[in-house]
């Protein structure tokens, strides 16, 4: 027996049915609401679709959204969050990849799901949260009344540990996206670890900016398991991200270090009541130490790292605030460029391309072995084969571990740049960047160069009304890490291309130089 993603919800109205679990503006649901809703939910796939669909959501952040995932568990369905902020064409191709037979929409998505729709053989169900459409439920109409008994609420379920209950599509930025299959024992064990490395005082409250299809929706769990309260932003708004912390006495929060840049910036910062933080995760893509420094100065000692993947979700390895200081309460400058040590329940190693683990200090691919990783991609068993060579988990980060078992991330493999023979990791040359009080954010990349086979190219975006020269920027970052890694080349570009949840798209940056 484990935990069902319902489970959570369930262990957290146990502690009180009537406290608020979802609170989005002046509306707040209850946990005896959010249960009862989802056994509706429930009930309804279970006629509808039947045990162990794969059921879709695709919605901005909202409470109704989020509660249908818990109705999906509950139904013993597979949960496929879906990118309200992907293309159609993306979207299209998840919904047939994952073999999706229900989709649960939000009406603003309406026209995309027109789109889509027709080539969704598979797709025989289709429901909208917030209205009714020409031949499509509302999702009120579809559940039907309220009498008969929600679906798995009182009733023990027996959940097999390796039971796929989400399939999550993977960037899809350098091809065809992939369905990462996680099983209940991947969920459970990544709860396990976020609620034994960080700290957690008395009744949570989670404020949810970031998408819920990304890891806002998962870091909720640990919260619903102690009864906490999820406070859910429709929209990203910084201003009312700080307004929000201090109006709900937030505890923990989530955002990508993009966001947190921005959010070091915001006039309201200084004046706002930040007194109520225990854990303010950041992660998804690799922080400046430098602003994480003044993150640290300006929010509080509060910040704390995670570091996984979609294949192994969030918790490959942790860092929490303590750790972010040294014995006599000196902030470890040298320890903030890490990913913080590997978790309790994970064993992570480094290792060459023969497959050889390499000692302390080496670089190589960092792999992972841990009742945390994935089950595999769904219907890919060649994908699935190649990322489990040699019986590690291959996350295809490249990194070293020191001696105090912290674990340093310096690339993604395919973005390693060899310029003259030399190894040259871009994220060692963005954090260099970053050091300079005018870089907001920043891409490093290689391109193909005549002399040197690759030259390292960089393009910045300066902070807001500020100016910066790329002369100015080359002496900055040679004098910091020398002339082989300086780059060749600076371009000042206003914004920088992202990706859905932030990350700087290195690949549309290089076409576009190339182009």
């Amino acid at each position: 027996m484990v935990m069902r993603l319902s489970d959570y919800l369930d262990k957290g109205a146990s502690l009180g049915d009537s406290a608020p679990c979802l609170t989005m503006g002046s509306e707040s649901m209850s946990y005896r609401e959010v249960r009862e809703l989802s056994g509706r939910i429930a009930a309804a796939l279970t006629r509808s679709v039947g045990p162990g669909a794969k059921v879709a959501i695709l919605s901005a952040n909202d409470p109704i959204a989020f509660t249908c995932g818990f109705g999906i568990a509950r139904a013993g369905g597979v949960w496929c969050p879906v990118n309200p902020r992907n293309e159609a064409p993306e979207n299209r191709d998840l919904l047939e990849l994952f073999d999706c037979e229900c989709l649960i929409y939000q009406s603003a998505f309406e026209p995309l799901v027109e789109r889509i729709r027709d080539d969704l053989p598979k797709l025989t169900t289709l429901v909208c949260l917030d209205r009714d459409g020409a031949d499509v439920p509302s999702l009120g109409r579809w559940l039907g009344p309220a009498d008969p008994p929600p679906v798995g609420l009182d009733t023990p379920v027996s959940v097999p540990p390796d039971d796929v209950v989400m399939l999550v599509g993977t960037g899809g930025t350098t091809g065809k996206p992939k369905g990462v299959m996680l099983t209940t024992r991947n969920i459970e064990t990544m709860t396990a670890l976020m609620l034994m490395g960080y700290p957690f005082e008395g009744r949570p409250v989670y404020l949810a900016l970031a998408p819920l299809t990304h890891a806002a929706g998962v870091l909720s769990l640990p919260i619903l398991a102690l009864g906490g309260e999820v406070v859910i932003m429709p929209r990203p708004d910084l201003g009312e991200f700080l307004a929000l912390v201090a109006r709900h006495r937030v505890t923990h929060t989530f955002l990508p270090p993009t966001l947190i840049y921005m959010l070091l910036e915001q006039p309201d910062l200084s004046s706002t009541d930040l007194s109520s933080l225990q854990c303010f995760w950041y992660g998804a893509a690799p922080i400046s130490p430098a602003r994480l420094e003044e993150a640290i100065g300006k929010l509080g000692p509060v910040m704390a790292q995670l570091f996984g993947q979609s294949e192994a979700p969030m918790m490959i390895s942790t860092m929490p605030p303590e750790d972010h200081f040294l014995a006599d309460g000196s902030i470890a400058r040298n320890r903030l460029a890490s990913a913080g040590r590997p978790s309790p329940l994970v064993t992570v190693a480094i290792m060459d391309a023969a497959g050889r683990l390499l000692p302390v200090g080496e670089r190589g691919e960092v792999v992972v072995r841990s009742s945390l990783v994935m089950a595999g991609y769904y219907k890919n068993p060649a994908a699935t084969a190649e990322a489990s060579m040699h019986g590690w988990h291959h996350t295809g980060d490249i990194g070293y571990l020191d001696e105090d078992n912290y674990l340093y991330i310096v690339d993604r493999a395919k973005d390693m740049i060899i310029t003259g023979g030399f190894n040259v990791y871009s994220v060692e040359v963005e954090q260099a960047l970053m050091e300079h009080p005018d870089v907001q954010d920043c891409g490093v990349v290689g391109l193909p160069d005549d002399k040197w086979g690759e030259r390292v190219v960089a393009v910045v975006q300066p902070q807001t009304g500020r100016a910066v020269s790329s002369a100015e920027l080359i002496a900055f970052v040679r004098e910091r890490i020398g002339g082989v890694k300086t780059p060749k080349q600076v371009e000042v570009w206003s914004d920088l291309p992202r990706s859905k949840v932030g990350k700087v798209l290195k690949n549309e940056i290089r076409s576009r130089l190339l182009n």
